[in-house]
């Protein structure tokens, strides 16, 4: 039987079979993001301890860009527009919005195979960066074998807004050397010294990637959303819903980790238009991301 528990203190959730092959737990204050997960035994997301939530952003939801925008700035409806700088080194807005809002719970069901969390962010105030009032909602879905998280997006604003949308997880591996990455692309993004895109490429990746010590911070158009990661003692699929699919991988300073970004765009969609989509007002948007562990 599944539970889930509700540390009011922390303000988080907790999500457990009773035979202890799945866990989960969600920071509702931090975007309500999914800070570990054990599928079939295997715990593939970890805590980053001693690394930061505000410098990893791990498993945050990307809204309402993915990635970064170039100096923060922004043209939309022959209008400008400046994001915060929280990429000083970079001079670079980084990863949206969303990242440290507090979700509220609006529904949970639990049975004997599944656990299923239903979670909302529900922006009133604009702010001159993004002047546009919106409904984020999530649908986390656990059993022992498979993860689901599907995001829906919803403009209740009066006027059409841009948006990319993406989610930050980092996978844990016995041994990252020995791990390799498998998915399909004809196209990889070039990047600046700032992350910033600055073009397209052709590329083959019709042999699995082996990590084996490479440091990777690269993204990729996908010709189909299955991604295959391998390591040595699990294998985890990962399929998505919608028509824009790209892949961010990154390495950060942390034995044996490796962050696997599903993502709508590209860095600096906002001025490039790569995977770029504007949402008009009262319509949804929604992507689901699923997991399944071998």
């Amino acid at each position: 039987m599944y539970s889930i528990n509700h540390n009011k203190d922390l303000n988080i959730l907790e999500i457990e079979n009773s035979n202890h092959q799945l866990y989960a737990k969600i920071c509702l204050d931090k975007g309500a993001c999914l800070q570990e997960l054990t599928l079939s035994g295997h715990a593939i997301i970890k805590d980053l301890s001693p690394l930061s939530y505000t410098t990893t952003y791990a498993s945050s939801i990307l809204f309402p860009f993915a990635n970064r925008i170039k100096d923060g700035k922004y043209n939309f409806d022959n209008k400008t527009y400046q994001f915060e700088i929280n990429e000083p080194d970079n001079n670079n807005a980084l990863h949206g919005l969303v990242f440290n809002k507090t979700f509220e719970i609006i529904d949970k069901k639990v049975t004997e195979d599944t656990a299923l969390i239903i979670l909302a962010y529900n922006e009133t105030n604009t702010c001159n960066a993004f002047p546009f009032t919106y409904n984020i909602q999530l649908e986390y879905t656990f059993s022992k074998e498979n993860f689901d998280l599907k995001v829906t997006v919803k403009n209740t604003d009066e006027k059409a807004f841009p948006f990319t949308l993406g989610w930050h997880p980092y996978f844990q591996s016995s041994n990252l050397f020995e791990s390799s990455i498998k998915f399909n692309s004809s196209k990889k993004i070039v990047l600046d010294k700032r992350c910033i895109t600055t073009g397209i490429t052709d590329t083959n990746t019709s042999q699995e990637i082996k990590i084996a010590g490479q440091q990777f911070d690269d993204c990729w158009i996908l010709d189909s959303d299955e991604v295959v990661f391998k390591t040595p003692k699990y294998n985890l699929t990962f399929n998505a819903t919608g028509d824009n699919n790209f892949l961010q991988i990154y390495t950060p300073p942390k034995e044996n980790t490796i962050a696997i970004e599903p993502t709508t765009g590209v860095s600096d969609s906002f001025n490039n238009k790569i995977g770029l989509q504007v949402l008009k007002a009262n319509d949804s948007y929604n992507i689901t991301w699923h997991l399944k562990i071998d």
